[in-house]
């Protein structure tokens, strides 16, 4: 049996970062990647800190960044692809484990909260919980290991294709997201559907 491993932002959710961010601080996104951390996020990300100390660092300048109200801010606009929550639920009904692999930091639970994804899938590998990020090797085959599934066992569904890549990379199997459509068509072609 295939084990359907599912990135969440931009595959199952629509990442509200590009949108919320802009007008939260004012500043196009450009702009805001050049005065950003570039290390702050993906630690945050891997579990490495907290709210408080992403606020810290956030900005390489060192000005403050409210980072409560940033989560705030994402969490009233997160919203599924469109047809993504009509697949995961049919794919459920047909008794497919599906599995978060999600680079996410703990703000996973407001995405939870909101959509209540856990209906469809377990978030069983988000990468504040396991401590690594996609495309890192190690983030397969700690998933791999932690479902206790080989390579060919484990389809990743992801948007982004250097983690689809690196999946293959470890023996994964995997599909580039580009519509829940496209996926649909993907999925019926491989028998899972």
């Amino acid at each position: 049996m295939t084990v359907l491993l599912l990135d969440v932002m931009d595959t199952v959710v629509v990442d509200p970062y590009p949108e919320v961010v802009a007008g939260f601080f004012g500043l196009a996104v450009d702009t805001l990647e050049r005065l950003q951390d570039p290390g702050a996020w993906t630690a945050f990300e891997r579990g490495e800190l907290g709210e408080a100390e992403l606020g810290q660092r956030y900005f390489r300048d060192g000005r403050p960044c409210d980072v409560p109200r940033l989560r705030r801010a994402l969490a009233s606009a997160y919203r599924f692809v469109p047809g993504m929550e009509e697949l995961l639920a049919e794919l459920r009904g047909q008794g497919l484990a599906l599995h978060a692999f999600s680079n996410y930091p703990v703000w996973y639970r407001e995405v939870e909260a909101r959509l209540r994804l856990s209906r469809y899938l377990r978030w069983s590998l988000v990468s504040c919980e396991t401590g690594l990020r996609k495309p890192d090797p190690r983030a397969y085959r700690d998933a791999l290991a932690r479902l206790g599934v080989g390579p060919g066992q484990a389809l990743l569904v992801d948007d982004r294709a250097a983690n689809c890549a690196a999946a293959r990379e470890e023996g994964l199997l995997a599909i580039r997201f580009r519509g829940a459509p496209a996926l649909r068509e993907e999925l019926a072609a491989r028998g899972i559907l």
